[in-house]
């Protein structure tokens, strides 16, 4: 028996992949436009517990190539637990290639380059990281708990360690009044840092999360429509001054149109790609086919 606790999330390109809960929900859970984790109380499942699902989903997906550890915040529980979890899925899945799992700035303010070497070493190989914003002012109004500096020498932590990285950005997450606040500040971070994968999508808030969300925003937050939303990742691409080559993806449910390719290899296709979307919005994906 698996001892999963719903709901259950994972990212998109983890879909096929085997899923190990490790903790239950996220130990910081204080973000104002996440509602994924908001009916968990943050929870580490006991060693044991994890061992057992292991050896349970090995009896049935014993030629797994890649893992992920679950839930929000696999990288909060300590080091050494993580290593005897790293040690017993490499020996019970002998074809395993990569573990993967969400890091939060947090997790990698708190992680030593040395923790972080060792648990590379030990096979965690990619992160998931949500950046939503590089500005400090956006950071602060979304309560996301860090800040431009903090974030930029956590990913470069992390890069040294050895890890690649996949990064989120939320486009319209500073509604009109923060666009432009936001373009340059995230790009910056971006070219600051180096990641691997990059993906934005499009500001969605739960009803439960409504009134939190626009409590910080004392000045006003006028939501984006999709015209401005694409003029936003328009001037985004513009900013981006990548010193690596970066698979760039923004096709997640939430966005309007959907774009892929390597940056910075493709950012002038990209660019004309949303200026020719911005022209004809029959191009769009209709709003009722999208959603989280």
């Amino acid at each position: 028996m698996i001892h999963y606790s719903e709901p259950l999330f994972r990212p998109p390109s983890e879909a096929n992949n085997v899923i190990i809960q490790i903790t239950h929900g996220c130990s910081y859970n204080a973000c104002s436009f996440c509602s994924m984790y908001e009916t968990k109380q943050y929870k580490q499942k006991s060693l044991d517990e994890v061992f057992e699902d292991i050896e349970t989903l090995n009896k049935y997906y014993s030629q797994a190539h890649k893992i992920f550890l679950a839930d929000g915040d696999a990288l909060a529980v300590d080091t050494s637990t993580l290593l005897q979890i790293l040690k017993k899925l490499y020996a019970s899945f002998p074809n395993l290639r990569r573990v993967t799992s969400y890091a939060s700035p947090i997790n990698l303010e708190q992680k030593s380059l040395e923790e972080l070497s060792t648990l590379y070493e030990a096979g965690l190989k990619l992160i998931y990281f949500g950046i939503e914003t590089g500005s400090d002012v956006l950071l602060k109004k979304i309560q996301k708990g860090t800040t431009f500096s903090k974030m930029k020498e956590g990913l470069n932590k992390a890069s040294q360690a050895g890890f690649k990285i996949s990064a989120t950005v939320i486009l319209g997450v500073g509604g009109r009044e923060y666009s432009k606040e936001h373009v340059a500040q995230t790009a910056r971070l971006v070219n600051e840092t180096t990641l691997n994968y990059l993906s934005t999508l499009q500001l969605g808030l739960q009803q439960t999360k409504e009134a939190q969300f626009y409590k910080k925003f004392e000045q006003g937050f006028t939501w984006l429509d999709d015209k401005e939303m694409l003029e936003e990742q328009l001037h985004f691409l513009e900013a981006l001054q990548p010193t690596n080559k970066i698979i760039f993806r923004s096709n997640h449910a939430s966005n309007a149109f959907a774009l892929a390719g390597t940056l910075p290899k493709n950012t002038n296709r990209l660019i004309d790609e949303v200026k020719y979307a911005i022209k004809d919005e029959s191009l769009l994906t209709p709003s009722w086919l999208r959603g989280f």
